[in-house]
């Protein structure tokens, strides 16, 4: 067995363990030096580890329109969390759980990714299975697969790597 290693961009290295080590103070909530030498040991371990596995390299662009996309995800998080809320608290429970498949027109590994990481980010519906770009979703009631199936969240994706060369 021969493993192959892509080449790594050390800029590209440099942000990623700078993103997990901001992340590692919020959530250790420390300043002491102990815990940020340990929070730089680990960002750069992780981001290391997770380097040259995938050729694609987000452009600034991408991640400016990832970060327009995210406060609309935000609202879709929080419409299925009340929505959800009013099926947990309806006293007949009307829940009609369901499970099908979305054939995704999205052309790019992350795009489909990102798809599905924001199905399964949205309260009632779980991405079950990802095959290339079709999907298996299971939503517990019809208004939440219609919501999927309207392919407004797909068409938000698309637009993010609308720019990005096609490797599916």
């Amino acid at each position: 067995m021969v493993i192959k290693f892509r080449k790594v961009s050390l800029g590209f290295l440099f942000l990623k363990t700078m993103a997990l080590f901001v992340f590692w103070v919020l959530l250790s909530a420390s300043f002491e030096w102990v815990h940020l030498v340990l929070g730089v040991i680990c960002s750069l371990a992780v981001a290391w580890l997770n380097s040259g596995h995938s050729p694609f390299v987000p452009k600034l662009r991408v991640w400016l329109r990832f970060l327009f996309y995210l406060p609309w995800l935000f609202y879709k998080i929080f419409q299925s969390s009340f929505h959800l809320t009013k099926l947990i608290l309806h006293p007949a429970l009307p829940i009609d759980p369901k499970l099908f498949s979305v054939k995704s027109k999205l052309n790019h590994h992350a795009a489909v990714v990102l798809f599905g990481n924001s199905i399964t980010l949205t309260p009632g519906t779980i991405t079950a299975e990802v095959d290339r770009n079709n999907l298996i979703i299971h939503a517990l009631d019809k208004a939440l697969s219609e919501d999927i199936e309207s392919k407004e969240m797909e068409s938000k994706i698309a637009y993010i790597f609308k720019d990005e060369t096609p490797d599916l």
